[in-house]
């Protein structure tokens, strides 16, 4: 194996390693978001890291093919070729570095996007449970107004009469007697 293809194996070794922690830290950044948000609707990233991966998976291949013919070639010159084949060998070092670059980029963002759709679920869910506390208390309201339809318009001697009944105070106005039943009623 010559000096310049070790250099490369390392270098594509270490750009993997960043890639894949990356990934990997993704990942677990996406899994601790969702696990904390019951309930929300799923988003579906799969797709995008699969395209992202296939890029990355391309762009290696690529690059792989291209220093093999390079190695190839830089074996069979001499002199002064073989180190303008260095000197492409330490370009396409750094378009290795420039696309690891893109990937974290691409990562960041990806991950970026996840946060940013995370706190809008987060918000509908908020806004869906305060909707459903005033669905509630109007419900709750409606209810107490039936209730009490079953005692407006008896006169004070009859909701009185209903009160002594169940063994309850019969004094006040006639809406303090109707809340009384009502709150009889409910128990």
């Amino acid at each position: 194996m010559t000096s310049m293809t070790r250099q490369y194996s390392a270098a594509a070794s270490q750009a993997r390693n960043v890639v894949d922690k990356t990934a990997d830290v993704w990942a677990e950044g996406a899994r601790t978001v969702t696990g904390r948000l019951f309930g929300l609707p799923q988003v579906d990233l799969v797709p995008a890291v699969e395209r992202y991966f296939d890029l990355v998976q391309r762009t290696v291949d690529i690059n792989r093919r291209l220093v093999v013919s390079w190695a190839e070639a830089a074996a069979t010159l001499s002199g002064a070729v073989r180190e303008k084949a260095e000197s492409a060998g330490d370009v396409v070092r750094e378009k290795a570095e420039a696309a690891g670059d893109i990937a974290r980029e691409q990562a960041e963002n990806a991950e970026r996007a996840a946060h940013e759709q995370a706190a809008k679920a987060e918000q509908a869910e908020k806004e869906l449970a305060r909707q459903g506390r005033q669905a509630e208390r109007e419900q709750t309201r409606r209810a107490h107004q039936r209730a009490r339809a079953r005692y407006e318009g008896l006169p004070k001697a009859e909701l009185s009469d209903l009160l002594a009944k169940r063994d309850l105070p019969k004094t006040g106005n006639i809406d303090e007697l109707i809340e009384r039943l009502v709150e009889a009623d409910n128990r």
